[in-house]
């Protein structure tokens, strides 16, 4: 996975007015999730920025509220790759990946981001572009080959998420579909239903005037 760095600043100012000011000055709202877990009540000190969510059990998360700069996470939004994020905030720099993406109704134009705080020990989970390799013989028969799923969901150490999900064509026949079951990897796990096609040829007219003379 490529590297991608990012500086932020802490967010004080929160709610929907402070919100508003910071998007005026082409900057984005955005939280980094997935931080420590620490029992409540909490008697360390948080860093500027940080706040504790509770989950249960007295038990909360640390997550941070940042801002980044659009132009800043530009090439990191507008891209099909996806990035191990190199976050620096608070005189240090963490390991993320980008989580999610909030988008106006209207303008599309991004107005919060969610970073994941991501070590070499919890699996993490993230969509993957699929890219199809090989010459599928249902092809060569003069099938058409779909493509049903652009992106799966891969769970692994952010170390071993691959940029690409890369599926093996070759021995998909006419008429015949590949499945997410069907699917293995040695560094990573496809979680996706196991029954989704992920690809399939597809008869076209041709290919089935071409089967019903061989029948003949």
């Amino acid at each position: 996975m490529k590297t991608f760095k990012l500086n932020a600043e802490p967010r004080i100012d929160l709610g929907k007015k402070a919100s508003k000011a910071i998007r005026k000055e082409a900057k984005i709202p955005a939280v980094l999730n997935g931080g420590e877990v620490v029992n409540l009540p909490y008697e360390g000190k948080l860093e500027p920025g940080q706040k504790i969510v509770e989950i249960a059990n007295n038990r909360g998360i640390i997550t941070t509220d940042l801002i980044v700069t659009e132009e800043d996470v530009r090439k990191l939004i507008y891209t099909p790759d996806i990035y191990a994020i190199e976050l620096t905030f608070n005189g240090k720099t963490i390991n993320a990946v980008l989580k999610d993406l909030q988008t106006h109704p209207v303008t599309d134009k991004v107005i919060h981001i969610d970073f994941l705080e991501v070590n070499d020990k919890k699996p993490v989970v993230m969509n993957v572009p699929v890219k199809l390799e090989g010459h599928a013989e249902g092809v060569k028969a003069g099938g058409k080959l779909t493509l049903s799923m652009k992106k799966l969901k891969v769970k692994a150490i952010f170390t071993s998420i691959p940029e690409r999900v890369v599926v093996n064509v070759d021995n998909i026949k006419l008429g015949q579909s590949l499945k997410v079951g069907e699917l293995h990897y040695p560094d990573f796990e496809i979680v996706n239903a196991k029954q989704a096609v992920v690809c399939a040829v597809q008869l076209t007219r041709a290919a089935r005037g071409a089967q019903a003379n061989a029948n003949n």
